[in-house]
């Protein structure tokens, strides 16, 4: 299945939302009708198509930020929110 484009800001101001310590928090809307990051009020909203189940959701959101970033999606990882909107990822 191929690639649906997402909408990406700039991947300098995305690594501009990440602390010191490699953290990002963001919010995720699951079951959106598009893929994007969006930065709103100075910070990160993500909109994936999967829905929130079995952790497709997250997955998709890890993949959604390595691509942005351009690194790998196995450098990407969940720290907290597995069940909850507003999650936070390390990203090494």
């Amino acid at each position: 299945m191929a690639r649906v484009k997402a909408d990406f800001p700039d991947a300098d101001m995305l690594r501009a939302l990440i602390d010191g310590e490699g953290r990002l928090a963001l919010r995720v809307t699951p079951g959106a009708k598009v893929e994007a990051l969006e930065i709103v009020g100075g910070r990160l909203c993500a909109k994936v198509r999967a829905k929130p189940e079995d952790g497709k959701a997250n997955e998709a959101v890890r993949e959604l930020l390595a691509r942005a970033l351009g690194v790998a999606a196995s450098s990407v990882e969940l720290l907290r929110g597995a069940t909850s909107r507003e999650k936070q990822f390390r990203v090494g």
